[in-house]
């Protein structure tokens, strides 16, 4: 239940969900037009505002730089890499794809390449009750690092948890087993500060090896910097700053409610 609702409430407070919910009631009270157009006036508003690129790089900003990682990536025994970043095989895909967070398997292959650590432990499952998925995040992880060149005995699966918790929780267990309790984790910027700590309240230490930045350094200062032109664009609303303004509020509602449950 807990996994479900985690997934389903935020919608209702994203800025797409939470206008379509000021629309509908803006219908309900048609016959009162101030306060239909105080609904619909609160639903532009929030449109424009999470989607203007300024408020959305801010955001993102603010998770991304939380946790800096070190200039040169320290040895460990184990490199722990999140799923998020793959998308299955199935028609008319011709094989496993990586997606926007892909560069996390990338990451991952090129520290490992480095001799960081001799292993790498892919992290990701399924959410049963959405089905349709035919393979994990983490053996679709492995295909395509297999594909690359890394070899299988290095690779290490996780293939049992639903959400950021239970990716901290199994594998924990699984590198205690084998008495690891140091790790170098590669998962996306903005998601990082959640999922380090998770580890961490786990009793594993972590070397933070984020990637998959929204907003790196250059972006942030051309975002100020701009010129008029690119200033006025920056101010009206558009569809990629909207996605990572809900990126960046799903990552603080997970902040939020997994530290209600004690679980950071």
């Amino acid at each position: 239940m807990f996994v479900f609702l985690s997934k389903f409430l935020p919608l209702l407070v994203y800025p797409i969900g939470l206008a379509c919910i000021l629309i509908f009631f803006a219908l309900i009270f048609s016959k009162k037009r101030r306060a239909q157009n105080a609904f619909l006036g609160l639903a532009l508003i929030l449109l424009w505002v999470g989607g203007n690129r300024w408020v959305s790089s801010s955001l993102v900003r603010s998770l991304e730089t939380r946790i800096t990682p070190p200039e040169i990536i320290p040895s460990a025994d184990v490199i722990v890499v999140l799923g998020g970043g793959t998308e299955s095989y199935g028609p008319p895909r011709a094989a496993v794809e990586l997606n926007g967070a892909g560069d996390r398997v990338l990451y991952a292959a090129r520290l490992y390449r480095e001799g960081v650590a001799p292993r790498l432990l892919l992290s990701g499952g399924n959410i049963t009750w959405l089905g349709g998925r035919p393979s994990t995040p983490a053996e679709e992880m492995k295909e395509v690092l297999v594909f690359i060149g890394i070899p299988q005995d290095a690779l290490w699966l996780q293939p049992d948890s639903q959400n950021t918790y239970e990716d901290a929780l199994f594998s924990a267990r699984m590198l205690k087993e084998e008495g690891i309790d140091r790790i170098v984790l590669v998962t996306s910027a903005m998601h990082m500060p959640r999922s380090a700590a998770l580890f961490e309240k786990q009793g594993i230490e972590v070397i933070p090896a984020p990637a998959d930045y929204a907003v790196p350094d250059y972006a942030w200062q051309d975002l100020w910097n701009g010129n008029f032109a690119a200033q006025l664009i920056n101010l009206l609303p558009n569809v990629g700053a909207l996605s990572q303004t809900t990126n960046a509020l799903k990552e603080y509602f997970g902040l939020w409610v997994y530290g209600l449950k004690g679980w950071l």
